[in-house]
C-alpha cells in the first residue's frame, strides 16, 4: 500500500484511520498548550447546562487527533514519500460534538487529483472524523502538494 508518487493515487481511492479514545487528559493538556480553558471543556457544572448537556473536546482537538490518525496507517501511505507540502484546508465543519469516552477515527476519500507542473501534483481529499456510533463529527477538505514520477 505504500505510494512515492503522485501518480500512485486514484481519484475514489479511500484511507480508513484506526481509532483512537477522547481522555480526560487530552483536553487537560489541549487545554494548557492552547491557553483555551473554556468553560465547556473544562467546567462540569457549567458544560452541564449548555446544549451539549456536558463537556466536550474543543473542535480542533478532534481535528487534528482525527487527521493525525491517519499516519498510524504506516509510512507512505496517506501521505507518499514525494510530500512537498500540506497545500490547504477547506470546508471545515464541526457537525457533532467529540466527547470524553469517544472513540474517533478518519475516513478520507480522494476527491481530485490535479497537475501543478511537470514535477509537482496536488492531492485533493475529503474527510470525515466520525465517533465508535459511525456518527461525523468534523467534515474537511485538504489539498497537498507531492511530487510526480521523475520522467
Amino acid at each position: 500500500m505504500e505510494k512515492n508518487y503522485f501518480e500512485d493515487y486514484r481519484v475514489g481511492e479511500v484511507f480508513v484511520s484506526p481509532g483512537r479514545t477522547i481522555t480526560e487528559t487530552d483536553i487537560v493538556l489541549f487545554s494548557a498548550f492552547t491557553g483555551d480553558w473554556h468553560e465547556l471543556h473544562t467546567n462540569v457544572e457549567y458544560a452541564a447546562g449548555t446544549p451539549f448537556k456536558g463537556r466536550i473536546a474543543h473542535g480542533m482537538l478532534g481535528l487534528v487527533t482525527g487527521m493525525a490518525l491517519l499516519f498510524r496507517l504506516g509510512p507512505y501511505v496517506m501521505l507518499p514519500r514525494s510530500f512537498i507540502a500540506f497545500y490547504g484546508m477547506d470546508g471545515v465543519r464541526f457537525t457533532a460534538p467529540v466527547r470524553i469516552g469517544d472513540t474517533i477515527h478518519c475516513e478520507m476519500q480522494v476527491t481530485a487529483l490535479s497537475e501543478k507542473d511537470a514535477k509537482r501534483g496536488i492531492i485533493e481529499a475529503k474527510s470525515a472524523i466520525k465517533n465508535q456510533k459511525g456518527e461525523t463529527a468534523i467534515v474537511l477538505t485538504t489539498k497537498i502538494i507531492v511530487g510526480r514520477k521523475p520522467l
